[in-house]
C-alpha cells in the first residue's frame, strides 16, 4: 500500500508540473507584410499597452527567433555556429519563467515567480511590459571551441535578437533590445550555472496606442 501511494503522489506531482507547461499554437506562417516592409517599419520603442499578447503572436515570434523550419534536420530559422543551437530563449511574464522548446513549440515552466523587474533593471518600463525574451547563450553546446565560446555565443544571440525585431514589426508588436538586467539575480531564479551565459532581452508587446 505504501509503494502504491509513493506512486499515485510521484504521478500526480509529474502531471500537476506537466499542466504547468503550455502548447503553443501553430505560428502565423502566412503574412501579408512583406520582408521589406518588416524592415521598413522595424523600430525600438519604450511604450507598451499592458495588454497581454495572445499565444499565437507569442509563438509566431519565438518561431522566427528560433524556431524548426527544416523538421527533417532540426535546423533553424537563425544560423549558428557549428550548428550548437546554444541559444535559448526564456519568456518571462507577470505568471513566471518559461523556457520555449522549439521541437514542441511549448513553454516549459522553470519558475513561478514575476521576473520582470530582474529583466528590467534599471529601466523600469520593462518591469510592466507583458512579455520579456531572454536570450541565454548554452556553452556546453560548443564542445571543443570553449576558447571562442562567449564570442560565438553573443555572435548567435544577435541572429535571435534580430528576427525577433522583424517578426514584431510584422506583427504590429513592439519591442526593445536591451543588455541592461540583473544578470547574477535571473541565474539563480532561472537555476542556470557558469556555462550560461545570460546575454541580451527583448520587451515585446502592443503599442500603447493600441489601449482603448
Amino acid at each position: 500500500m505504501r509503494k502504491l501511494a509513493l506512486s499515485l503522489a510521484l504521478m500526480g506531482m509529474t502531471l500537476i508540473a506537466s499542466a504547468q507547461d503550455i502548447q503553443l499554437p501553430k505560428p502565423q506562417f502566412e503574412n501579408k507584410v512583406t520582408l521589406m516592409e518588416a524592415l521598413q517599419n522595424r523600430h525600438s520603442s519604450r511604450e507598451y499597452s499592458e495588454k497581454q499578447i495572445t499565444d499565437s503572436e507569442l509563438s509566431t515570434v519565438l518561431w522566427a527567433a528560433c524556431g524548426i523550419n527544416r523538421p527533417e534536420s532540426g535546423k533553424l530559422t537563425v544560423p549558428s555556429a557549428i550548428n550548437a543551437q546554444d541559444i535559448q530563449v526564456y519568456v518571462i511574464r507577470q505568471d513566471g519563467a518559461y523556457l520555449y522548446q522549439p521541437k514542441e513549440n511549448t513553454l516549459k515552466k522553470v519558475c513561478g515567480k514575476d521576473l520582470r523587474s530582474l529583466v528590467a533593471g534599471r529601466q523600469t518600463f520593462a518591469a510592466t511590459t507583458p512579455v520579456s525574451l531572454v536570450l541565454v547563450s548554452n556553452h556546453t553546446k560548443f564542445g571543443n571551441l570553449q576558447k571562442a565560446a562567449e564570442r560565438l555565443g553573443v555572435i548567435d544571440a544577435g541572429y535571435v535578437s534580430q528576427n525577433i525585431c522583424l517578426a514584431c514589426a510584422a506583427l504590429g508588436l513592439n519591442t526593445v533590445p536591451r543588455m541592461t538586467m540583473n544578470t547574477e539575480g535571473l541565474r539563480k531564479e532561472l537555476g542556470l550555472d557558469n556555462n550560461y551565459d545570460i546575454i541580451i532581452n527583448s520587451q515585446v508587446g502592443y503599442p500603447k496606442s493600441s489601449e482603448k
